[in-house]
């Protein structure tokens, strides 16, 4: 791994631009940074700047030059999203990551910190995931567009520091829960799908709840305020064109999963699989190694993260408390 060249620009006092700053990894990447006594930090609204108008891009980052820039912007989605919106998820995303990569190169920002995915793997790679199966097989086909952008951003980043010594780094994070997520039922992912779904049949009082598949896969989860975390320190220690994957090293099955919400939302009623909905990628391990020798490991336990992202809910989505 190169020495981290830029590590001397790296203090509280430094302008960081977080792009995407009121989505679910934005928003917690801000209240790190602000923990840790970063108190120079910009971001701009949707309303404010289109991260699709390159012009616009250019002239913001060119007037506030911040020294470090942050992607955690992008539009995400789960299976349905996926699916039914290939061209959205493609477009938008190769755009916003376009304009800010090169945007950020072109005003002298001196760190860029790329977020992508761990869909950027394989489908049917060896497990767990290791950075260097990046490339070696064909994609899962519920979520191509999105994974080919997250990968055309991975070598955007290696490209430009292979060219013009731009010091990005790109950070390969597992499935992301936690405050400020997505509960949307058609457009989200699976866990905060099945907090919102548990808890709308316990209020109706139902006797059972539908999940989509067969319950077999197995995915990772991280709390999104560890991912803030290892964003952060690796900001603050990395510096390397090869990615760095982001998770705990532990997974669990959907079933499992559907439990664990199932439980701690308190909905008694039966789980009933429908196998006629699509699995997806049948595993995901993340393999962490790497980012544990950097020195950093993940710290919120599932359930854990789980209550507080369902109190969350209860709190932020206007629905009344009932105690189990």
């Amino acid at each position: 791994m190169e020495t981290n060249k830029n590590a001397k620009i790296i203090n509280n006092n430094i302008k960081i631009y977080v792009a995407g700053h009121q989505g679910l990894v934005g928003s917690a990447i801000i209240r790190n940074l602000q923990s840790k006594g970063y108190d120079n930090i910009v971001t701009q609204t949707r309303q404010d700047l289109d991260l699709m108008d390159k012009a616009a891009v250019d002239a913001f980052l060119d007037q506030e030059k911040p020294l470090v820039v942050i992607d955690a912007a992008a539009k995400v989605g789960g299976i349905h999203a996926n699916d039914n919106y290939p061209a959205e998820f493609i477009y938008n995303n190769l755009s916003i990551q376009n304009n800010l990569i090169d945007g950020a190169y072109r005003a002298g920002v001196q760190k860029f910190v790329f977020l992508g995915s761990s869909c950027i793997y394989p489908k049917m790679a060896d497990q767990p995931l290791k950075e260097e199966y990046l490339l070696t097989g064909a994609l899962e086909p519920t979520n191509e567009w999105y994974a080919v952008a997250k990968i055309a951003g991975i070598k955007m980043c290696q490209a430009y520091r292979q060219q013009y010594g731009f010091d990005a780094i790109s950070l390969m994070p597992t499935n992301l829960y936690g405050p400020g997520d997505n509960f949307d039922l058609q457009n989200s992912h699976v866990l905060p799908a099945l907090i919102r779904k548990f808890h709308e049949a316990k209020i109706r009082q139902d006797t059972t709840v539908s999940i989509w598949g067969t319950g077999a896969p197995k995915r990772e989860f991280l709390y999104v305020d560890d991912m803030a975390d290892a964003t952060v320190f690796l900001l603050e220690n990395y510096s390397d064109a090869e990615i760095v994957n982001v998770g705990t090293g532990e997974d669990v099955s959907i079933k499992a999963l559907a439990q664990l919400v199932q439980y701690i939302v308190g909905f008694n009623g039966e789980l009933v699989f429908d196998a006629n909905k699509p699995d997806g990628t049948p595993r995901k391990l993340l393999d962490v190694n790497k980012l544990h020798q950097q020195g950093w490991q993940a710290k919120t336990d599932l359930a854990i993260g789980i209550q507080q992202t369902y109190g969350w809910f209860l709190d932020n989505q206007g629905y009344l408390r009932i105690e189990q």
